[in-house]
């Protein structure tokens, strides 16, 4: 398998005739340069209006005239329009695949280009340039890192499959489904940046979003996305999404180097759509952060009604003590509740009514 084709190259610019570059091109996509995007499409039998819905669905520039495009491309394009002619899928949604595969596969690139490749590559000698260090380097790395890859992706097509067919009652679910949608916002980012340098500044919204995602994944979420001060993320149930955001909270109190973390949390219906969610539900998660006190964890009443139907939480801590009592007296243990509730004042927010937050925290 060779790599998905132009992300080593920058096609907004004409081709560079560095010989060292070219070679590096080449080792990287796996062929020469033979077509331009015209020759590229007839030759796949793709007509050029469809060819070019897929390039730029997969993030790429127009190239005009030049000759930039090798075998693999035409082999992309035949891949992607035979699964349309074969009917496995509709036009549209190949267009979807082709965009959701760039923007993701573009972003690892970039990655590692910047922090990956640029770490590597100084030159172990005078008078030795970047490219000539790196083309042994990626020479080692590139069938190794495709590998890798494969097996990441293949690893999270499992997961995902499994999550949507097993826990999906019908086919509408599929697409609308009901998850605990969770933000988790640094406060007073906007202050650091006007006192950090950039590169301590980089170093802190690194730090922010590995400890996230380390923390989503280790307990049973998904990392939906980052926005730099700010990370996204879902879960199947309540009980799974409180624990993240608590022990967030935990991690980031624990680290001097770390601003103040809230977090806000809404149950509900989700539009889930190229491995992103929409819908009231994350809006009204987005809202609860945004309202959030320091270093705690807003949920919204639907939340709350879902943790005390699975048992994650009391009604009351009335209720619990209560049933606490009882227990004791039966010689029976308590009601192993994990999470504590306390209803705050209703609140209006902006496009979305009237809102009763709840203060979510942990027992005992």
């Amino acid at each position: 398998m060779h790599p998905t084709p132009h992300h080593a190259v920058d096609h907004t610019h004409e081709p560079t005739d560095d010989p060292l570059a070219i070679r590096l091109e080449q080792l990287i996509l796996g062929a020469e340069r033979r077509y331009t995007a015209f020759q590229a499409a007839r030759t796949a039998g793709v007509s050029m209006e469809l060819a070019s819905r897929f390039w730029r669905a997969m993030g790429f520039a127009d190239i005009g005239q030049a000759k930039a495009l090798t075998e693999a491309d035409v082999l992309a394009l035949r891949r992607l329009a035979g699964l349309v002619e074969a009917g496995l899928l509709s036009e549209p949604m190949a267009v979807q695949v082709a965009r959701s595969t760039g923007q993701t596969t573009a972003r690892l690139a970039e990655w590692q280009i910047d922090s990956f490749l640029e770490g590597l590559t100084e030159p172990p000698e005078p008078g030795m340039t970047r490219t000539e260090v790196t083309y042994p380097l990626v020479e080692l790395l590139l069938p190794e890192l495709e590998e890798f890859l494969v097996y990441v992706w293949r690893r999270q097509l499992a997961a995902a499959t499994g999550r949507v067919l097993v826990q999906a009652a019908d086919d509408e679910e599929m697409v609308d489904r009901r998850l605990a949608v969770g933000f988790a916002d640094l406060v007073g980012f906007t202050r650091l940046t006007r006192r950090l340098e950039e590169e301590e500044l980089g170093e802190l919204v690194e730090s922010f979003e590995t400890t996230c995602a380390d923390l989503v994944a280790a307990h049973g979420g998904r990392l939906i996305k980052t926005l730099g001060d700010e990370v996204l993320y879902a879960a199947d149930d309540a009980g799974t999404a409180s624990e993240i955001a608590l022990r967030l909270i935990d991690t980031m109190t624990n680290d001097e180097s770390m601003p103040a973390l809230r977090v806000g949390i809404a149950f509900g219906t989700v539009t889930t759509r190229m491995g992103d969610v929409f819908g009231t539900t994350v809006n009204l998660a987005s809202r609860l952060t945004s309202i959030a006190p320091k270093d705690a964890v807003l949920v919204d009443g639907a939340f709350a009604e879902e943790l005390v139907r699975t048992g994650d939480a009391p009604v009351s801590e009335t209720q619990a003590a209560e049933e606490a009592a009882t227990a004791e007296k039966e010689g029976e243990p308590a009601p192993p509740y994990r999470f504590a509730l306390q209803p705050m004042w209703q609140r209006p927010v902006r496009g979305l009514g009237v809102v009763e937050p709840w203060l979510l925290s942990r027992r005992g």
